[in-house]
């Protein structure tokens, strides 16, 4: 026997099985009254809980707000700003340093010392600018080495580059030209003081240091205008210390000289030797040559600093 189907009693089976004829719900665009407004004020009202929070704790709240903030601020700042410095091992400076002796042209010793006075070197000359007499002749149109020991002019010579002068002309470093007046003299180290009537604007005086810290053996650069050439720049050693000489013009006998090997010639007298830090240590003053010719066979003598300087009261450094 074939069984009745049964059907539940349920309502919501009943709604399910609805009719397919049912007619269709129609929807109206009016809503009861206070529906709407109630939806826009769910709408605007937070969450429960959160809502609850902010109600409960809003101390806790502004601080978590301000928390969230200040890790916003570390974010940004530590994506923008660029990564720290490498801190450097003395292994990097050795490296580099290094590296740059290896690749690079550096300037020589007596390079950088000659670039340190050469700006204070000034030519002297006696007589007229445009004669032209033998060099290193006293008196007659000769050419000389000066060196600016003073911002205000005052220079240091061979005291034979200016004797019976009655011109003395000085040419700086950067071109110009100034007479100059004879300050004062010291026969027995043969060395002249004199001023320039006028000055370039970037006058730079040379730094003087004792001759007695010298050595046997010392590199020293010598300046000058040998035969009228120049700025010039040799260099070489000291040779020895405390020697004498006296020339055959019947000047005094010059005492305590520094001996070097550097190159000099006529024109090169009243000129700067220097030492490999860039500071002058002597005036060049003669030139020792066994035969009856005025040319260098590998003996200068220069007079120490000390003496030099304190013909114009300027102790060296």
């Amino acid at each position: 026997m074939k069984k009745a189907t049964l059907y539940s009693r349920s309502p919501r089976t009943q709604a399910r099985r609805a009719p397919a004829s049912a007619a269709a719900p129609v929807f109206s665009d009016a809503a009861p009254a206070g529906s709407q407004a109630s939806l826009n004020e769910r709408a605007k009202r937070p969450p429960g809980r959160v809502r609850r929070a902010l109600v409960r704790h809003p101390r806790s709240s502004f601080f978590a707000a301000g928390l969230c903030a200040a890790l916003i601020g570390v974010v940004l700042q530590a994506a923008l700003l660029p990564p720290a410095a490498q801190r450097l091992t003395q292994d990097d400076v050795d490296a580099a340093v290094l590296h740059t002796l290896e690749t690079q042209a550096l300037p020589s010793r007596p390079a950088r010392a000659a670039a340190a006075v050469m700006p204070s070197v000034v030519r002297v000359r006696t007589g007229a600018p445009q004669e032209r007499r033998p060099l290193d002749e006293p008196g007659h149109g000769g050419t000389g080495t000066g060196v600016v020991i003073v911002e205000d002019g005052t220079i240091l010579t061979s005291l034979h580059v200016v004797a019976g002068a009655e011109r003395i002309t000085v040419t700086f470093f950067d071109g110009s030209e100034s007479d100059a007046v004879l300050m004062g003299v010291r026969p027995e180290s043969d060395l002249a003081v004199l001023r320039a009537r006028r000055l370039p604007d970037d006058v730079r005086p040379a730094t003087l240091r004792p001759a007695a810290s010298l050595m046997p053996g010392d590199e020293v650069v010598a300046i000058g205008f040998p035969f009228g050439i120049g700025p010039s720049v040799s260099s070489g050693v000291v040779s020895g210390l405390g020697r004498q000489h006296r020339a055959e013009d019947e000047r005094p006998l010059l005492s305590n000289l520094i001996q070097f090997d550097a190159a000099v010639n006529p024109g090169n007298s009243g000129g700067p030797l220097i030492t490999m830090d860039g500071q002058v240590v002597g005036i060049v003053a003669a030139i020792l040559n066994p035969t009856d010719q005025s040319f260098f066979v590998g003996i200068g003598l220069a007079v120490p600093i000390e003496d030099a300087a304190a013909a114009v009261g300027v102790p060296p450094a």
